[in-house]
């Protein structure tokens, strides 16, 4: 009798391939200013500066070209914290005015997922208008002593 296989054909892609994976899923249409706040001399601040550079790819960047990135770098040995500030119209459906993340003891993987878990579902679906054609008989309409 053998014992039946249950687990997966191949390897995982690894952290690598998931923090790709968490990349193409994140979507700044309904943030305003993400502000990042860290001690460089602070002992858990290498996933903080990691993601900042996560959010500063051009393909992260084009979700929304008016949002902000703004860089704190203190030196008062303050937990590294990143906050999301919400545009209007956001902020009266949550009543919330920002989101903020404590990545003190978070790595790069988990600050992705949340960013997506929090960040990336606020955005609404904007309904794409096909354009019309509008012909010469539809802007005109037709009389009775013109000619056709």
């Amino acid at each position: 009798m053998s014992i039946y296989y249950s687990g997966t054909l191949g390897r995982s892609g690894g952290v690598v391939s998931a923090i790709a994976k968490e990349l193409k899923l994140i979507n700044l249409k309904g943030i305003k200013r993400v502000t990042v706040t860290f001690d460089p001399f602070a002992e858990n601040v290498k996933s903080t500066r990691e993601f900042l550079f996560l959010l500063s790819v051009p393909r992260v960047t084009q979700t929304n070209p008016n949002c902000l990135l703004k860089t704190d770098v203190v030196c008062n040995r303050q937990q590294p914290e990143i906050k999301f500030s919400l545009i209007q119209s956001v902020q009266e459906q949550l009543k919330v005015k920002d989101i903020r993340f404590l990545s003190n003891n978070l790595n790069t993987l988990e600050l992705l997922q949340l960013c997506n878990k929090h960040v990336s579902v606020l955005v609404t679906e904007e309904q794409e208008q096909t354009p019309t054609v509008i012909t010469k008989s539809v802007k005109k309409p037709f009389k009775k002593g013109d000619k056709r």
